[in-house]
């Protein structure tokens, strides 16, 4: 079971993070992000969706936070988090993932790591 979890984790996180590269590129080849932004901040559903997300972003910091010993990590980890969104978010467990020894249990992965 724990490896059924595991291996579903591994694959969901692996299509997060593909579909947001797709997505991302497709949008950026189309158009800069800064001319998109400076026409968006004006709409109001925008600027809540825009709040919503960096909330949940930051809200899943607060976990990497409590697990990363080191706070060069949990740094490295916040500018990664709110410059790259989902992209940053789904590599980091992507790389927890990976960590977990081969019979650990999934709830290792919610464990505070040790310096």
């Amino acid at each position: 079971m724990e490896r059924r979890m595991t291996k579903a984790l591994k694959i969901y996180f692996m299509l997060v993070l593909l579909a947001m590269v797709a997505v991302t590129s497709w949008a950026s080849l189309r158009e800069a992000v800064f001319p998109a932004l400076a026409r968006a901040v004006h709409d109001r559903w925008f600027l809540a969706t825009l709040f919503d997300c960096y909330f949940a972003f930051l809200t899943f910091w607060l976990w990497v936070a409590y697990r990363e010993a080191r706070w060069s990590l949990r740094l490295f980890w916040l500018v990664a988090i709110l410059c790259l969104g989902n992209i940053a978010m789904a590599l980091y467990v992507l790389i927890q993932l990976w960590k977990l020894p081969k019979n650990a249990p999934v709830d290792d992965l919610f464990s505070r790591l040790k310096s």
